[in-house]
């Protein structure tokens, strides 16, 4: 159906984001595409969405030459895009994002009418097996509903073209559950006879379970392609980041005892509404782990902690002095940092360099005579680009071309430069590929092994487990276990999932 042959694309001069790549789409069928952050993923669903126009190589649909100027140009093609950060307004209503730039077919004299908007709505939604309000404002949705409506904003498709689609799946799994992610995998399923699929994601398990074949992406180059049926997923890692899969993989050797200082103490803490009469302390060099299903209350704690959300009740101890924190400017008074789940949106902005970024939290450290020292900050960020290893050109590249994990580095570095003894990690590997993440485990054992304390969430229990000292299971608001996870006495799966539900 598509094809794309020699295709290479530049966006800094010698630096190739693509590179002579070669992929084809057949028809009825699923692609998977896997790569390290960094290795061409984005780019390569950019430029065949019409984001992005290549440098050289050509694209062909059905074996004709095809040209796409923009993504309308796609559109009219029959090929969508499911982005991984979502491209819905949050203001506006189910049907008004489903047929966003479409309202024509709708309007008479400048008047919308909104019955037909709302009935061809429920059509696409029904294509996919769902029941959303199409009145509801988006906002008011979760975000795996939301990500359903981006499936049925893409299908609209179907209508303008006589041919089946192509839709580009950009990570839309990173956010969502495991009972989610079967939902959205049914829904792919069953579309499969009238449209083909590529199917990006760092998870090598869902890419193998969804997939009919999978193309490896290295260095901006297509390095592999197999039949989904005939690989493993530690062989398509090792494909990837050139290693094999490290039986040590959380780096639970590196795993020491913490020191006896308290550094975050709650008693009785709550905030109406959310989570009530929470006790926990975290010392200085652990790792506590709170589990809990979406709504458990343990989003609304941490971001209490980090003082986005302060407390109506209870009790907060930093370092021993009880605070309660109104601002995260507060929070990053006291030592207190946060690397939220939304690094693209919380965590980073994205038009200042990484330098810029890094020095953000705490100016000081590259303050002369009141200031800035421009040279001193780019030391700084040229230090910290060396330590994480950050894929970047220099510590003057914008935040915004840089691949998921080299931006999430940035925000790990911007917090120790700022000397924070608190860090608050929600989902610290969201969007990472397997080997940025055994990456960021080192340095949580690092930072673990100098003292700091810190206050995890994360995407799986498995990760939950494998880094931290201790693990709290929230459930409706409150801590309902405390389970010790010791390096060597790791606590099962099981066991937390029935304190969870």
């Amino acid at each position: 159906m598509l094809a794309a042959k020699g295709i290479s694309k530049s966006f800094i001069a010698g630096t190739y984001a693509l590179n002579n790549v070669d992929i084809e789409i057949r028809p009825n069928e699923v692609v998977g595409l896997i790569g390290e952050n960094g290795a061409g993923k984005s780019t390569l669903m950019r430029v065949l969405s019409g984001t992005h126009r290549p440098d050289s190589g050509t694209l062909t649909l059905d074996g004709q030459p095809l040209r796409l100027r923009n993504s309308s140009a796609a559109a009219a093609n029959g090929i969508g895009m499911v982005f991984q950060e979502q491209s819905l307004l949050l203001n506006l209503t189910v049907a008004e994002n489903i047929y966003l730039g479409q309202e024509q077919q709708f309007t008479r004299f400048g008047i919308v009418n909104w019955r037909a908007m709302h009935e061809a709505s429920r059509r696409q939604l029904a294509k996919i097996g769902v029941d959303i309000d199409v009145t509801a404002r988006t906002s008011e949705l979760t975000f795996a509903a939301r990500q359903m409506v981006e499936l049925a904003k893409a299908l609209t498709l179907e209508e303008s073209v006589d041919r089946p689609l192509v839709i580009l799946l950009d990570e839309p799994t990173s956010v969502l559950s495991a009972s989610d992610i079967d939902v959205l995998f049914a829904r792919v399923r069953s579309l499969k006879s009238r449209a083909s699929f590529v199917f990006v994601s760092h998870r090598l398990d869902e890419v193998l379970r969804i997939s009919d074949r999978v193309y490896t992406m290295k260095d901006g180059k297509v390095v592999a392609e197999h039949e989904a049926a005939k690989v493993t997923g530690p062989e398509l890692h090792e494909i990837m980041v050139g290693r094999g899969l490290h039986t040590e993989y959380y780096k639970e050797a590196q795993q020491i005892a913490p020191q006896s200082e308290v550094m975050v103490e709650a008693k009785d803490l709550g905030i109406s509404g959310f989570f009530h009469n929470v006790d926990f302390s975290i010392r200085a060099g652990e790792v506590v782990g709170i589990a809990g299903v979406v709504g458990s209350g343990r989003e609304e704690l941490t971001r209490a902690v980090g003082g986005f959300l302060p407390h109506t009740q209870g009790t907060l101890k930093i370092a021993g002095e009880t605070v309660r924190l109104t601002s995260p400017g507060q929070a990053v008074r006291k030592s207190v940092g946060y690397i939220p789940r939304e690094r693209r949106v919380e965590g980073l902005v994205m038009f200042l360099s990484i330098a810029e970024n890094i020095t953000l939290a705490d100016l000081s450290h590259v303050m002369r005579r009141g200031a800035i020292d421009y040279g001193k900050e780019r030391r700084v960020a040229t230090d910290w680009i060396k330590r994480l290893r950050i894929k970047a050109p220099g510590p003057d590249t914008a935040c915004r071309k840089l691949s998921g994990g080299n931006q999430q580095k940035v925000v790990l570095a911007r917090w120790m430069t700022a000397g924070s003894r608190i860090l608050i990690l929600d989902h610290p590997t969201r969007g990472l590929d397997v080997g940025a993440k055994e990456e960021v485990y080192e340095f949580i054992r690092q930072l673990s092994g100098q003292g700091i304390a810190i206050l995890l969430l994360s995407d799986t229990l498995e990760e939950t487990i494998g880094l931290s000292h201790t693990v709290l299971v929230m459930r409706d608001g409150e801590i309902t276990a405390r389970f010790d996870a010791a390096a060597g006495k790791k606590p099962d799966q099981v066991e937390l999932v029935a304190a969870m539900v």
